[in-house]
């Protein structure tokens, strides 16, 4: 195999939305949580022995590399992770662990779509698989969110699974970047594509552990955030069997039916103006806002949310969904006002054909999940309003009589993007140490050690200071 080009990562016109669809016990940020599991010892033959031999199932290509350093305290400066991809969904004074030496292996499967450029390699459907040579048994499977690439739950999630001893595996979902929907052939294709490629990356990486550890994992666990959380929803509803459990970090929900990111954005779009503008119809348009399932006292968060996210959310979901809604137009006009032809604030999409239905249909979740699953979103979140998306989800999993499988935490003052933390650190609370505790309840629950807490709203300690909102987050 060709060796990797390291440098630079290019990123010809990036999104400019970070992680847009996008994402138990005390929970301690430390390398190795009291409540770990414990390592089995070190992989067969010793550091990086075997690396020749590994083979990725399926790939066109790959290159594994010995690395002393598997977590984002080595792999910048190495050049096998991309700062780039993980910018802006963590706090900035997440601690890194570091000490996880090992094999990474970088590659992809085969693919037509080429919006990936991470090592020159202009191709999508790559992967990245880490294999520590301190083992504990355990495979980590994610997508990415928003748009992202194979490294962006590097610092939220990697580097902490990696250095309690989990093997780790991510895919880029087959498309990346604000323009994803140009890939495949009909509405509702990119976003299929995503389910297939976490189906594909996990079979292969089961192989791999096995090939390097002469075993495969005794846990396979799924977990995401945004659109990674919904790939985990996906996964436990179709492919139960690749599983052991799985965490899900405020996924992305689609429906036939409703609700999802276009049955409420439009609403966003078509009333915030109103709101910003001031005068006697800011009351009126504020009330349709929080009609539309944004929730009180997530009013400091609508301008960025309005800037950033909500519009270009809108537009190109929609134009992967419905292309047909503004004609000739690639995924609308930015910011344009009610009543323009084709504007995204004027969209309905009941009212839309029945074409645009099956494609939603396509990618829709049901809630028959066939495995243990955690669910954590926060009460905040001002792009997947929580009353349109992660609630519904648990009433769907207990309409489909899976409730038992079912844990789930509404994290009070919690939001879509942790770096907004930094932002309004009286405000908010991050996420990540909550889905660092929802990790170690899944471990302890399917260990046998005692079933998580029924589903309640973890409520923000009073009082806490940034330092333990950042390091602990009890589920209860």
């Amino acid at each position: 195999m060709l060796p990797l080009r390291r440098a630079p990562f290019t990123r010809p016109g990036r999104r400019a939305v970070l992680g847009a669809l996008s994402l138990a016990a005390t929970c301690s940020l430390l390398a190795t949580p009291a409540t770990a599991t414990p390592l089995t010892g070190t992989a067969p033959g010793g550091h990086c022995a075997g690396r020749a031999q590994l083979r990725v199932p399926g790939a066109a290509r790959q290159q594994a590399d010995c690395l002393d350093e598997l977590t984002t305290a080595g792999t910048v400066a190495s050049g096998h992770t991309d700062p780039a991809d993980y910018a802006g969904l963590t706090p900035k004074d997440l601690p890194t662990p570091s000490g996880v030496p090992g094999i990474q292996i970088d590659g992809y499967f085969p693919d037509t779509s080429t919006t990936n450029t991470d090592h020159g390699w202009n191709h999508d459907s790559q992967f990245v698989i880490r294999l520590p040579d301190h083992w504990n048994g355990g495979l980590v499977v994610a997508g990415t969110p928003g748009n992202r690439e194979q490294y962006a739950n590097d610092k939220a999630i990697a580097d902490w699974v990696l250095a309690r001893g989990y093997a780790y595996a991510a895919t880029d979902k087959g498309n990346t970047g604000t323009a994803f929907y140009r890939d495949g052939r009909r509405p509702g294709d990119a976003i299929a594509e995503w389910n297939t490629r976490l189906t594909q990356l996990t079979r292969a990486a089961r192989a791999v552990v096995a090939q390097r550890y002469h075993r495969p994992p005794a846990r396979t666990l799924a977990t995401g955030l945004s659109n990674g959380g919904y790939l985990v929803r996906w996964q436990l509803e179709n492919h139960p069997e690749l599983y052991d459990g799985g965490v899900d970090w405020e996924g992305t929900l689609w429906r036939a039916d409703g609700p999802h990111l276009l049955t409420f954005l439009p609403q966003a779009l078509r009333h915030y103006p109103a709101y910003a503008a001031g005068g006697p119809g800011a009351a009126e348009a504020g009330a349709a806002l929080h009609r539309a399932g944004f929730p009180a006292g997530s009013e400091f968060l609508w301008p960025y949310h309005y800037q950033v996210y909500w519009d270009l959310t809108q537009r190109i979901y929609r134009e992967e969904l419905d292309p047909g809604y503004d004609g000739a137009t690639e995924a609308g006009t930015p910011y344009c006002a009610p009543g323009t032809p084709g504007c995204d604030a004027d969209y309905d999409y009941a009212s839309r054909p029945a074409a645009v239905h099956r494609a939603v249909d396509r990618i829709a979740l049901t809630g028959r999940i066939g495995k243990p699953l955690i669910t954590l979103q926060g009460t905040l979140d001002t792009l997947l309003p929580i009353s349109r998306d992660s609630d519904v989800y648990a009433r769907m999993v207990h309409a489909a009589g899976r409730g038992s499988l079912l844990r789930y935490y509404r994290i009070q003052d919690g939001t879509h993007t942790d770096s907004l933390v930094d932002v309004f650190p009286d405000r908010l609370r991050p996420m990540v140490p909550c889905h660092r505790s929802a990790f170690v309840a899944l471990e302890r629950w399917l260990a046998g050690d005692g079933r998580p807490a029924a589903g309640h709203t973890v409520a923000r300690p009073a009082g806490a200071d940034r330092a333990t909102l950042l390091t602990s987050c009890p589920l209860g």
